[in-house]
């Protein structure tokens, strides 16, 4: 039986009691004050130094939070997670404190930050619960969610950093606002809570697709067939990419088949569900079982697991690395994120299968790490359309007179107060509804930036005759399943939404889609265009109107509709290649527009250092040439086209110690050889890495292909995709099984020869032995072996990949 009580003074003395002897402690709080952590600073070390779980969420809102307060957290213990939420300015007021020990669960929810004066001195109300199992992990799976929000971002040096200067200069702006924090005195800064919160609504369920006889069709047959040849040729790891209403889940589903158990992890809980209802009707005599904050269903055949749960330590260990046979990892596009990343890193199955409709980068760098190059199918909308699986679409592209320049941009928003200043007017109202008008069928679904506009725009239209609704998080005069029957049965004309149709749910019948909020993510926009592509009797095409101002992105979103290879078009050509059932008309001002913006595009060299700051504020330190290749928005290539040198890049930007830049100077040569040597296969790369397998001291001493062909076949050999790519032709195959003399015989005709004989003397083959002419001497040999290793880590991958992308095309 739970213990509720209330705490209205002193909560940090208990707290501090129940983190020492800790399992897992999940912190909540809307600002963080120094003296606040270093009053729990002792107890939160202990519970790391015993290997507890900890997470700690805090916000930025009116930058209250103390910039050392951040460093103090960072300097507990490594262990600690802490993430910090990105307000742009809309209040942030959670505070909650779930610590579970031995001895059962202890949730607080209240009023008390982290500060000292309100864990001790402050007036306070607090409820806390004890022995309240249900309700402890509906809070965690919520923190979760919380956690690994896209609006927040991981606390490290580079994002404290940031925050620092942005904490400096509100309070230098706003001098009358700044109160005095100290450790006797801190009081909480609270303001009236507004309406809009949260953009991360709700799902609803997808209708149950009508299927017969339960047996794969349409793009599904041909995926099937790509996914089982996969695993019969022995690989531990594909993706399958396709379009939203292909039938991805019972894809996955028919695969599943031929495994005993299966652990499918989605993100929303609504999609699990859905899963388990697809693989229940192809696999009737497999138990299947939820596992999210209220279930635990963990013993089935077949569990769907939220991403969010298995995230918290100790529910990821709660099963073996071994348990599941096949992993199904939906909407993979996801899968570079944190909260993925642990349990890929866990398990161990038998295969791992990621599906998804839309990568998030179009040469799917983060998904060639995760499943080793291997994607066994792809078919964008647009091949779908082509083959009439998909329905065909009449884009109309309206002119949008809103100056988006004027509005904040936070990185990867706009300000939303600042955004719908600009939104909530008539006048816009009168020329979306105008456009509306022009162009509608009979099923309207509406994508609004916030759930104000999209209140505001329903209310609009109802005001001009028309029935529409505004469906969202904090809707209750009407059931979302109700507004969805409404629509489909013509009593409603259109439904105004945020995101609450972005991923795994639809409404066939919709016929008509209209965009009023600025591209912001290329990936949405593809989701929510394929909300009104699927296949329905009522309807013979979907109509796209989408409204096109001077907003980020809004140059190059068309190249999401166009059918060329890359997106590429003549110099001047606005129009995407588009397939011959579908039609794309766009206003002259809006392609005037766009014409404006590609020319005003930020200098090149600009946009690669906005990218490269990007990646290294996420890792909180210098990336990597490969990491940056992974995380950066533009890859790594452009780097080496612009500076044909990662390193010449970091000179250029600031970003080398005097040390590393003298290091650079002096085996300048050696690096742009390294990056420049041409590479028909990975024989080189190959060859340098089993070099610098010997270590810092010695990677550079002469090796001799004997010596380098142990090490040459394992990593050939060792991974399915390698061996398939660059170890496959006839003359090759013959060394799959080892064999030190012919393994020899061809690392000195392939590798040593050709890379000595072009190399201009920095490299040579005699007497057998291939030598490395560098000058090692000095303190510079470990940035030297630093550097080269680096370069061969990130040509290696690329190769790898980049044969991969020709296959796939």
């Amino acid at each position: 039986m739970s213990d509720i009580q209330l705490v209205t003074s002193h909560l940090g003395k208990t707290i501090k009691g129940k983190i020492q002897s800790a399992k897992s402690v999940y912190i909540l709080t809307s600002f963080s004050m120094k003296s606040g952590v270093r009053y729990l600073k002792n107890a939160l070390k202990l519970a790391a130094e015993l290997k507890a779980d900890i997470k700690l969420l805090t916000g930025d809102y009116l930058n209250i939070t103390q910039p050392e307060a951040l460093k103090e957290l960072m300097s507990i213990d490594d262990r600690i997670e802490v993430r910090l939420w990105k307000s742009g300015g809309v209040s942030f007021h959670p505070k909650a404190y779930l610590i579970e020990t031995s001895e059962g669960e202890f949730l607080v929810v209240g009023s008390s930050n982290l500060s000292a004066s309100a864990l001790t001195e402050g007036v306070e109300w607090n409820l806390a619960v004890q022995q309240n199992k249900e309700l402890f992990e509906e809070v965690q799976e919520q923190f979760m969610h919380l956690f690994y929000h896209e609006k927040t971002i991981s606390v490290n040096n580079e994002t404290i950093k940031e925050y620092e200067s942005e904490y400096k200069e509100y309070h230098d702006k706003y001098p009358h606002l700044i109160r005095k924090w100290t450790e006797q005195e801190e009081i909480e800064a609270m303001l009236p809570e507004e309406d809009n919160k949260r953009k991360d609504i709700g799902e609803i369920h997808e209708p149950e697709a009508e299927y017969g006889t339960i047996e794969p069709r349409f793009a599904q047959i041909e995926a099937l067939e790509e996914l089982e040849k996969t695993y019969d040729e022995g690989y531990k790891k594909a993706m399958v990419v396709m379009a939203t209403g292909l039938g991805k889940t019972y894809l996955a589903a028919f695969f599943a088949k031929r495994f005993k158990r299966v652990l499918f992890v989605a993100h929303r809980e609504e999609i699990l569900h859905q899963a388990e209802k697809s693989f229940r009707i192809v696999m009737p005599e497999a138990s299947t079982g939820i596992y999210n904050g209220r279930t635990k269903e963990g013993e089935a055949d077949c569990v769907f697991a939220s991403v969010f749960t298995l995230s918290m330590k100790k529910h990821l260990e709660a099963f073996n690395p071994n348990s599941f046979d096949l992993i199904v990892m939906d909407e993979f596009h996801h899968a570079a994120a944190d909260s993925y990343q642990r349990l890929l890193s866990y398990f161990h199955p038998e295969f791992l299968l990621g599906i998804t409709a839309t990568p998030d980068r179009n040469d799917n760098r983060d998904v060639y790490a995760l499943c080793e190059g291997n994607v066994a199918f792809k078919m964008d909308f647009l091949e779908a359309i082509q083959r009439n699986w998909l329905s065909p679409f009449q884009y109309f592209g309206v002119y949008d007179e809103t100056d988006y320049s004027q509005i904040r941009w936070l990185g990867n928003r706009y300000d939303e107060e600042q955004l719908l200043l600009a939104q909530l007017r008539e006048d816009m109202a009168g020329n979306i509804i105008n456009a509306w008008e022009k162009h509608k069928q009979t099923k309207s679904l509406v994508f609004c930036s916030s759930i104000r506009q999209a209140v505001f725009l329903s209310d609009y239209f109802n005001r001009q005759g028309y029935n529409t609704v505004s469906l969202h998080s904090q809707q209750k005069d009407i059931s979302r399943k109700e507004a969805i029957r409404q629509l489909e049965s013509g009593t409603l004309d259109a439904i105004f939404t945020v995101d609450l149709f972005n991923e795994g749910i639809d409404i066939p019948s919709v016929d008509t889609i209209l965009f009023v909020r600025p591209t912001e993510s290329l990936t949405v926009f593809t989701q929510q265009i394929g909300r009104g592509l699927r296949l329905h009797s009522s309807k013979d095409y979907c109509v796209i109107i989408d409204l096109i101002g001077n907003y980020r992105h809004a140059d190059v979103k068309l190249s999401v509709f166009d059918q060329e290879l890359d997106g590429k078009r003549k110099k001047g050509e606005i129009l995407p290649t588009v397939p011959e059932s579908c039609a794309f008309e766009i206003d002259v001002k809006a392609i005037n527009l766009i014409n404006e913006l590609a020319r005003k595009q930020q200098p090149r060299k600009q946009l690669l250092l906005a990218a490269y700051r990007d990646v290294k504020q996420e890792l909180g330190r210098r990336p990597t040439y490969l990491e940056l290749h992974l995380k950066g928005s533009m890859g790594a290539k452009p780097y080496y086209d612009e500076w044909k040198s990662y390193h010449a890049f970091l000179e250029w930007a600031g970003e080398l110690t005097e040390k590393e830049e003298e290091a650079f100077l002096k085996y300048e040569e050696w690096f742009r050889e390294v990056e420049k040597t041409g590479m028909q296969k990975s024989y080189k790369m190959v060859l340098l890495s089993a070099m610098l397998e010997r270590g810092q001291e010695h990677w550079y001493d002469p090796i001799t292909p004997e010596e380098a062909a142990p090490y040459f076949h394992h990593y050939l050999t060792s991974e399915e995709y390698r061996k398939r790519i660059d170890f496959s032709e006839k003359s090759s195959q013959k060394l799959w099984e080892y064999d030190e003399k012919k393994v020899a015989s061809l690392i000195k005709k392939m590798p040593m020869t050709m890379w000595s004989g072009s190399s201009k003397g920095l490299i040579t083959l005699e007497d057998n032995k291939f030598e490395v002419h560098v000058d090692p001497a000095g303190e510079g040999i470990n940035l030297l072996y630093q550097f080269t290793k680096e370069i061969c880590q990130y040509r290696l991958h690329y190769f790898f990949q980049r044969r991969e992308d020709l296959k796939n095309r």
